[in-house]
């Protein structure tokens, strides 16, 4: 590539002057809500099972049981899935003819209330109180979703009657205690980054390799939404390259200060590389997905561990040192003309006094 060509040249070009001076001088919410919508009555389907339904989403924890209540409120906008991008409860039991509301928080940007057969759907709405109603007669379940936010498991269901249901055993497979919320065991701070990135399990240690391979699109935040591993250590030096799986659409990477970003991009095979020399931690992410938590980071060398400097990844880790080096370089050149010429004057000291003194011959 040519931006890493040109990198690469400029940094040999640092080095070469850094060794002369030695020598010389010795890194999307929508807009305001409309007004509150209801529905009217929907029926539930006699499928019952839930475990597919539920498999991607983290606040499942179990059905909540709400039976012998006319009215039931669900919150949209809850906190789960790495945001506030759940229902909840995410599965109520009620009696057939209870109405449920549907409340937001006000929490996670737009949401709306989608029911998977079709039968209702809500405005999309994000204004904290903003409801939508929805009355359930038939015994069943009633899957529904937020449109926007489905494939980061933003997902519910209603149970209506004594049916008996299907769900995952362990609260789905994504629960939010799973997750950790990005938890580690780690000794470097990153200063929340990784707080809802759902597939960070601490720093893999990747020194000692020159090259350097990251998914992008690995399993991770509730789909193909990750970044394999989220957190590499590798030596000044390393090449990193982000290879695309050709899941969860396309992604890019960018870092989070601007100074590398790759073209947007989802073709299975495709490679983005970058060559980090400046030791610290350079974080970087995936435009689309960032709220989603498609974040990593790649810490160069050994930052201190209270949070260490940010790296841009492309500098050259001696760069005090070639400003050392350059400086030593200008003094040594500047003394050069004054010890060439003292070498001079002890050059004619030398010969004068080898000379014969004048009017002596040799016999």
């Amino acid at each position: 590539m040519t931006d890493e060509f040109t990198g690469r040249a400029a940094r040999y070009d640092r080095r070469t002057v850094m060794k002369a001076g030695l020598a010389a001088a010795s890194t999307a919410a929508v807009g305001a809500a409309p007004a509150a919508a209801s529905g009217g009555s929907a029926s539930a389907s006699a499928d019952a099972s839930l475990e597919d339904w539920l498999k991607n989403v983290g606040n499942f924890d179990g059905i909540v049981d709400e039976r012998g209540k006319s009215t039931v409120t669900v919150e949209v906008g809850a906190k789960g899935n790495n945001g506030s991008y759940a229902f909840g409860p995410a599965v109520v039991r009620v009696d057939p003819g209870t109405t449920v509301v549907f409340e937001w928080t006000g929490k996670g940007g737009s949401h709306n209330v989608v029911a998977e057969d079709g039968s209702y759907e809500s405005k999309m709405q994000g204004n904290d109180g903003d409801t939508f109603e929805q009355t359930f007669e038939e015994a069943g379940a009633s899957r529904y979703y937020c449109g926007p936010h489905k494939p980061m498991g933003m997902k519910g269901a209603v149970v209506v009657g004594d049916v008996e249901v299907a769900v995952p055993s362990t609260g789905g497979a994504a629960s939010d205690a799973e997750n950790g919320s990005g938890a580690g065991d780690d000794s470097i701070d990153y200063d929340g980054w990784f707080e809802n990135v759902a597939n960070f399990d601490g720093t893999v240690d990747r020194t000692g390799e020159s090259e350097v391979t990251i998914t992008v699109g690995a399993e991770g935040n509730n789909g193909a939404y990750a970044f394999g591993p989220a957190a590499v250590q590798v030596d000044p030096g390393t090449t990193v390259t982000w290879e695309w799986t050709g899941a969860g659409g396309s992604h890019n990477v960018v870092a989070e200060d601007g100074s590398y970003e790759s073209k947007m991009q989802g073709s299975e095979g495709t490679t983005f590389e970058r060559t980090f020399d400046a030791a610290g931690i350079s974080k970087y992410y995936c435009g689309p997905h960032k709220p989603m938590g498609m974040k990593g980071a790649v810490v160069v060398g050994s930052p201190n561990a209270a949070g260490g400097q940010e790296s841009d990844g492309a500098t050259d880790g001696g760069d005090d040192l070639w400003l050392y080096g350059l400086v030593a370089g200008l003094v040594g050149a500047l003394l050069s003309p004054l010890l060439f010429g003292a070498f001079l004057h002890a050059k004619d000291d030398v010969t004068e006094t080898s000379e014969p003194p004048r009017g002596h011959r040799s016999h």
